[in-house]
């Protein structure tokens, strides 16, 4: 009551001295947030349509990989599919290879049994597209790492 009462004063003053309301009126909004139940065929279908966007640029495929390796799952093969052949479409063998490492973070602890289920999944893909696993890259060991000064003997 006392905030209303103070703008309507402050309001008449600036009228009265001839000064116009800095601050534009806002009416009240109300954002409303419903969560979606979307299946996993529908979510798989949705982020493979995305990637086999014909129009698709550089910026839009790091952002939709971001968001989904920022996601609480490992993407099934199908995505990572489409998201490899637009890496190729837009000539982009680095991201290829990046988005590979990020798949295999989000394995987790279980790398050893997910990661090769992947490879085994988009190897055709990899074949025809002529790009390497990180680990086929030797990206999966440091270049010039020492060897630890208590496992020297």
């Amino acid at each position: 009551m006392l905030r209303f009462a103070a703008g309507r004063v402050l309001g008449g003053l600036r009228s009265a001295a001839g000064l116009k309301s800095s601050q534009p009126m806002v009416g009240s909004m109300v954002v409303r947030h419903s969560h979606s139940t979307e299946t996993d065929e529908e979510f798989d279908s949705r982020y493979e349509a995305y990637f086999n966007r014909p129009e698709l640029d550089g910026w839009e495929a790091r952002k939709a990989m971001n968001d989904l390796l920022g996601m609480d799952l490992v993407p099934e093969p199908k995505i990572i599919v489409s998201a490899l052949k637009a890496c190729r479409r837009l000539n982009d063998y680095a991201l290829a290879v990046r988005f590979l490492e990020g798949v295999k973070d989000k394995c987790g602890d279980k790398t050893n049994e997910i990661y090769p289920y992947l490879l085994q999944e988009i190897r055709p893909t990899l074949t025809d597209l002529g790009i390497d696993t990180p680990e086929e890259l030797g990206y999966d060991q440091p270049e010039l790492a020492l060897k630890s000064v208590y496992d020297l003997h």
